[in-house]
């Protein structure tokens, strides 16, 4: 194998891995690009079920306990979707239903501590 045969190999290689990347890049935006779109939708429909305060109140909560925030915003809309809950929900409404949250998390935190 002479040296030119050799370079030409690389060469290969390094275009194939080029555009591997290139591709796993692309893949990555397009993910990126549809987590944003479905983002932008559930905003949207939390934004016709929810009052002002009770936007803000998910906000601020958004900021200190983002998972639990994402887990309700699930629910409000499923339980508006299925109108198990009158909308638009108000922040009375809310923080009723983040109590009742509250406290089924409270009670699986004792059963699994009891479990123990």
């Amino acid at each position: 194998m002479s040296y030119d045969e050799g370079g030409e190999e690389l060469e290969e290689i390094k275009r194939r891995k080029l555009l591997e990347y290139q591709r796993a890049l692309e893949a990555e935006k397009a993910k990126e690009e549809q987590k944003a779109r479905e983002e932008a939708m559930r905003q949207e429909i939390l934004r016709r079920i929810l009052t002002p305060e009770a936007r803000a109140r998910l906000s601020n909560l958004k900021l200190v306990k983002p998972e639990l925030v994402e887990a309700l915003e699930i629910q409000l809309i499923q339980l508006a979707e299925s109108r198990s809950v009158r909308v638009p929900i108000d922040d009375e409404t809310l923080k009723q239903i983040l109590a009742r949250l509250y406290e089924a998390q409270r009670a699986r935190e004792v059963k699994f501590r009891v479990s123990f």
